[in-house]
């Protein structure tokens, strides 16, 4: 098979859609973003990640997004949600949300795609167990893939390259069973918001975490502050 970009943030999700893809057989390029985040924990992980799995090449792209895109992600005097119910998370969109982040990310990712005449993008995008972002629904990667196919040469010529989000309506116990099933490296993925030795257990990233690994009866082998 010919080569794939991974989008690559060192979380569960894009940790085990990589794996997925090594499982194809696609030759994969890892592309991951230091958008301004307010901790480098998933940059480490993903770089982590890349070597286990040898991937062709894992490219990291600066981005100085934190000064301009307001988001508790990306702003530390922002607070993040903690502590809400699983019947909170999903409904309207969380502090958290970083203004287009996925337009911008697969933006960059096809753009790069096309130069190097690579099939397909691939991202993690999760629209079951998520906290509620649009650019993570089934709907924002179906107008997403119209724009490649009418704005790129690539497109034009009948050979537009194809976006895949392979976790997009999976529950998160069913990703972390793929990801055991392909054998991801679950201790080295960082899902916490926070970046601090141990995950917090109390932003909505750990609690669908947790949650998904009671769901699939499996322990999640990272250490939290609380779970």
């Amino acid at each position: 098979m010919g080569e794939a970009i991974v989008l690559l943030s060192g979380g569960l999700d894009s940790s085990t859609v990589l794996a997925m893809v090594r499982d194809s057989g696609y030759e994969i390029v890892a592309l991951t973003f230091d958008y301004g985040q307010r901790h480098l924990r998933e940059l480490n992980s993903a770089r982590r990640i890349a070597k286990h799995f040898k991937v062709k090449e894992h490219i990291i792209i600066p981005l100085d997004l934190g000064k301009l895109l307001k988001s508790s992600l990306t702003n530390g005097t922002m607070s993040i949600p903690k502590g809400r119910s699983k019947d909170d998370i999903g409904k309207g969109i969380p502090s958290t949300y970083v203004p287009s982040r996925n337009i911008i990310f697969l933006s960059i990712a096809s753009s790069i795609a096309e130069s190097r005449g690579a099939e397909a993008v691939y991202i993690a995008a999760n629209s079951v167990d998520f906290s509620g972002y649009p650019d993570c629904t089934p709907e924002f990667i179906a107008a997403f893939q119209k724009t490649i196919d009418v704005a790129t040469k690539a497109g034009k010529e009948g050979r537009s390259i194809r976006v895949f989000a392979p976790v997009l309506e999976k529950s998160k116990a069913e990703i972390i069973k793929e990801a055991v099933r392909l054998q991801v490296p679950l201790e080295l993925t960082w899902s916490c918001y926070e970046g601090s030795v141990k995950a917090c257990g109390k932003c909505d990233s750990c609690l669908l975490r947790l949650q998904g690994f009671a769901d699939a009866g499996m322990e999640d082998p990272l250490e939290y502050e609380v779970r």
